[in-house]
């Protein structure tokens, strides 16, 4: 018979997992969570070693081949989402660990992108703290005066589902929309209303550059310092998707030098992100600690179905596997 004694719950950040989570569903499973980052493969083994069923927050920790290898008591590896890049599945299913996905719920990631756009667009983090310090209406710099979106152009990397979406919302404020990316067609992109255009196109035309596509060998740095040099100086980039989509120095010096109005980050080449990292003290950022998929809804679907997902390969029928 198939049974399970210990969970381990990593990455839990913000310490909520034990309390979002219906956990009592499994009163055999002693369930434990971690809420620190472990970047080194011997201090995780460590950790892990005792636990027979892991549950993943997103990508924080991958589990490559090297890893797996060394967690022999291991039987069930879960991680929050449908899918997880940073995990081996072959050389888990190899070692005949079984992965297992959850659910999620809608696309909170659009929220954090607009609430990145429109901070830049209004100056509203310096505004907010001029108001803190006794200022009416912060001035002394040209930004110090907010843009409308309606009007501006929005260049979308990658049109494919949350791309979309932030294009209708971009649609709604009255914003011209374009797109580019490998292998969208311009028929896939007017069924949307959006043009398509090639990339260096977008970045001369866009006042707001959007970053909406999956990490991959082929995307890897896919704007670099030829992009944010073909962007308007007053344009904005803003990327929730994965860090290294970006050339970190590039950015960085397109910042410091005023080459570009801004940059909104969600996700970053480093997570978490290092106290001494330069990008915190570059100009004209608004940058939020990956918060893209980090909310209420989304938590709750994600331990709902970890414990739905237990409780499936308990009774030998596993749920929402993962494939190679």
């Amino acid at each position: 018979m198939t049974s399970l004694s210990r969970l381990a719950i990593l990455d839990d950040y913000q310490g909520v997992a034990l309390e979002m989570g219906p956990w009592s569903r499994l009163p055999g499973l002693k369930v434990e969570a971690f809420h620190d980052a472990l970047a080194d493969e011997d201090a995780l083994v460590q950790r892990l070693l005792p636990f027979d069923a892991i549950l993943g927050i997103r990508e924080r920790t991958p589990f490559p081949a090297s890893l797996l290898q060394r967690l022999p008591n291991l039987k069930l590896l879960m991680t929050t989402g449908e899918r997880n890049r940073s995990f081996d599945v072959a050389a888990a299913n190899a070692a005949g660990i079984t992965v297992c996905g959850t659910p999620s719920a809608g696309a909170p990631t659009v929220d954090i992108t607009w609430g990145l756009i429109i901070s830049l667009l209004r100056d509203l983090p310096a505004q907010t703290a001029s108001l803190r310090a006794g200022t009416w209406q912060a001035s002394g710099k040209p930004n110090s005066i907010g843009r409308a979106a309606e009007g501006l152009t929005l260049g979308i990397l990658g049109l494919g589902k949350l791309g979309t979406r932030v294009a209708k919302v971009g649609q709604v404020f009255g914003m011209k929309t374009i797109a580019w990316s490998r292998n969208l067609t311009t028929e896939a992109a007017a069924a949307v209303g959006v043009e398509r255009v090639d990339k260096a196109t977008l970045f001369e035309r866009a006042d707001v550059v959007t970053l909406h596509l999956i990490l991959s060998p082929q995307s890897r740095g896919v704007v670099g310092a030829d992009e944010l040099g073909r962007m308007k100086r007053d344009a904005v980039i803003v990327n929730t998707s994965r860090g290294p989509l970006i050339d970190q120095p590039a950015l960085i010096a397109a910042l410091t030098e005023g080459r570009i109005g801004g940059a909104g980050l969600d996700v970053f080449d480093r997570e978490p992100l290092p106290t001494d990292h330069p990008i915190l003290s570059a100009p004209n950022t608004v940058l939020t600690p990956h918060l893209g998929y980090v909310s209420r809804q989304n938590f709750a679907a994600y331990f709902e179905g970890a414990v739905e997902t237990v409780e499936a390969y308990l009774a030998g029928t596993p749920v929402r596997v993962l494939t190679p």
